[in-house]
C-alpha cells in the first residue's frame, strides 16, 4: 500500500481489518525513514545557529524516534516530506525533520524544524491574508518577526536579547519567486501525516505555505516557515475540523550528519 491510497486506508479500512496485521504504508521514503525509526542527528550546525542567535529549540534527549510521518503534496515537481519527533497534539510544540526530494528522486534538502507558535485566525480577513487570498499577507517579500510577539512562547529575557540584539523586530525576505516582487501567490496543497505504520491513525489537512529567511550573525541561514493548515479529517473522522496557523523555525543540516535507522 502506497501514500496515493494510504489515507483511504485510514478512513475506510482499519475497522474492516480488526486485529488482523496490517500492510505498513511508510515504505518507500527518502533515507530510509519508517515509524519506529531512530535518528542521530549531529547538533552542531543547531548549536552554532542557536549561538548566533536563532529561535531554534534544540532536540531534547528523548527526540530520537520518528513518530509520524507525513507527505506534503504541493503543486511543484519533487517531494517533500516530514518525519516527526513530536507531534505537537498533546500540549508540546512540533519538532520535525523536513526532507526535500527533487524530480530526480535525489534528496536535495534537510532541515530540522521546530514550531515556534501557533495562531488561530479569529476573522475572515485574517483567514484571507493568511492564505494569501486577496494578493497580500502570506507571500509578502518580506515578514518581520516582532520581539512582543514571543512574549507567550517560553523565551526569557537573556534568548530575546540574543535574538534581538537592541532591535524590536527581525525581518525575514520570502524565499521563492522573484525576490523584486512584492506578492507571490503561496504554496498549497495536502498533507497527510501517518501516526502509526499501519496507517489506522493520523490526519489530513490542507495547507498554503511559504518559507521566509534571514542571515544569522555567523552568516548562516533561519528559514521561518508560515502555514495555514485547514484540518479536514483526524483519524478519518471528518467531524474534526479547524484552521491554525504555525509559524516553525527552520535550520537545515548536511545530509551526511543525518542517520536514520
Amino acid at each position: 500500500m502506497g501514500w496515493s491510497d494510504a489515507y483511504n486506508y485510514l478512513r475506510n479500512g482499519a475497522a474492516k481489518l480488526g486485529g488482523a496485521e496490517a500492510p505498513r504504508t511508510d515504505q518507500g521514503l527518502p533515507l530510509g525513514a519508517r515509524i519506529g525509526s531512530v535518528i542521530q542527528l549531529q547538533q552542531s550546525p543547531l548549536l552554532r545557529a542557536a549561538g548566533d542567535g536563532s529561535l531554534i529549540t534544540l532536540p531534547d534527549a528523548g527526540d530520537t524516534r520518528i513518530v509520524a510521518v507525513s507527505q506534503i503534496r504541493l503543486k511543484q515537481s519533487g517531494g517533500l516530506y516530514r518525519y516527526y519527533l513530536d507531534t505537537g497534539d498533546r500540549e508540546s510544540k512540533e519538532k520535525f525533520l523536513q526532507v526535500y526530494q527533487d524530480a530526480q528522486g535525489q534528496v536535495a534538502e534537510v532541515m530540522y524544524c521546530t514550531q515556534l507558535a501557533r495562531v488561530i485566525p479569529e476573522t475572515v480577513e485574517d483567514q484571507e491574508a493568511y492564505m494569501g487570498l486577496a494578493g497580500a499577507g502570506l507571500g509578502d517579500r518580506s515578514y518581520t518577526l516582532w520581539r512582543e510577539q514571543l512574549g507567550d512562547v517560553g523565551l526569557d529575557e537573556a534568548d530575546l536579547d540574543l535574538v534581538f540584539g537592541e532591535r524590536d523586530g527581525v525581518d525575514y525576505w520570502r524565499d521563492a519567486g522573484d525576490p523584486n516582487a512584492e506578492f507571490v501567490t503561496p504554496f498549497s496543497g495536502t498533507e497527510t501525516r501517518l501516526d502509526d505504520a499501519s496507517g489506522r491513525t493520523g490526519l489530513r489537512q490542507e495547507m498554503y505555505f511559504m518559507p521566509y529567511v534571514r542571515e544569522l550573525r555567523g552568516g548562516g541561514n533561519e528559514y521561518l516557515l508560515i502555514t495555514t493548515e485547514i484540518i479536514n479529517s483526524v483519524n478519518g473522522d471528518a467531524s474534526k475540523r479547524g484552521i491554525h496557523v504555525d509559524f516553525v523555525i527552520g535550520i537545515p543540516v548536511e545530509q551526511q550528519r543525518v542517520v536514520i535507522q
